[in-house]
């Protein structure tokens, strides 16, 4: 019996001699006796000025992205220009009838699209692509109004009556424009466009080959961007909005 009572109480000696497991609060802190680090409001201080930090680093990563998108474009629009693309002007009838020069544009935003409207895909496919730039910039309160243009490349088929019976299949604002060989083929050279008829078949049908591009031109009426079928329509129409924010008349 009596080294069961001294074996009990070493052993509460040497319990009491044993190092917390948990951490003890004292006040407002919590100290960890294996760390010695705060756990309390000054954690989570360091917590938020690092967050903080972050968001000021993410921020200026942001603007320098900005800025440096905004002098490629630039730089794309200067080289553009020296092209020569879209110099002189045309005169050709729309789908009403009536003449229309390049200055009749002035002012307005503008998508252009060479085609002929007995293209089997390639010329709907791009129609309808335009379109949907035109909605998703109408769609985005306080912008400039683009208007969408078609210009035939085959003439010799594509009267006023056929431009008008295609273009309103695809937007009410759509406007077509044909004209005489040399007229469409003065324009055409203006914008660089190549085209092409193939040969008859039997059925006296044919294939016009021809450049695909849409063009934007700018409120002074001049040519500032083309787009190729690699780019979406959202891709395009994230285009032409940077354009606007960037634009300044070299006119007024």
């Amino acid at each position: 019996m009596l080294l069961l009572a001294q074996g009990s109480k070493a052993w509460l000696r040497l319990s009491l001699l044993k190092t917390p497991i948990f951490p003890r609060t004292l006040g407002s802190k919590t100290l960890s006796k294996r760390t010695g680090l705060p756990q309390g409001p000054k954690l989570r201080t360091r917590l938020l000025i690092t967050a903080l930090f972050g968001a000021g680093l993410g921020g200026a990563w942001l603007v320098v992205r900005a800025e440096k998108e905004q002098r490629r474009q630039q730089c794309r629009t200067e080289a553009l220009r020296q092209a020569a693309v879209g110099q002189g002007d045309f005169s050709l009838l729309d789908h009403h009838g009536h003449t229309r020069c390049k200055a009749d544009f002035r002012g307005q935003w503008v998508l252009m699209y060479f085609g002929f409207t007995h293209c089997p895909d390639i010329c709907p496919d791009e129609l309808e692509k335009l379109v949907q730039v035109v909605q998703h910039l109408e769609a985005q309160p306080g912008l400039h109004p683009v208007q969408p243009i078609f210009v035939t490349v085959d003439p010799a088929r594509d009267n006023v009556a056929a431009m008008a019976r295609y273009v309103q299949d695809f937007h009410p604002r759509l406007l077509g424009l044909t004209g005489s060989a040399e007229q469409v083929a003065q324009a055409s050279r203006s914008y660089r466009v190549y085209y092409s008829a193939g040969p008859k078949d039997e059925d006296q049908d044919y294939i016009v080959d021809h450049s695909i591009a849409i063009y934007l031109l700018n409120p002074d009426g001049l040519f500032t961007d083309y787009y190729g079928r690699g780019r979406s329509a959202e891709q395009i129409a994230d285009s032409v909005r940077q354009h606007m924010a960037a634009f300044q008349s070299v006119l007024s």
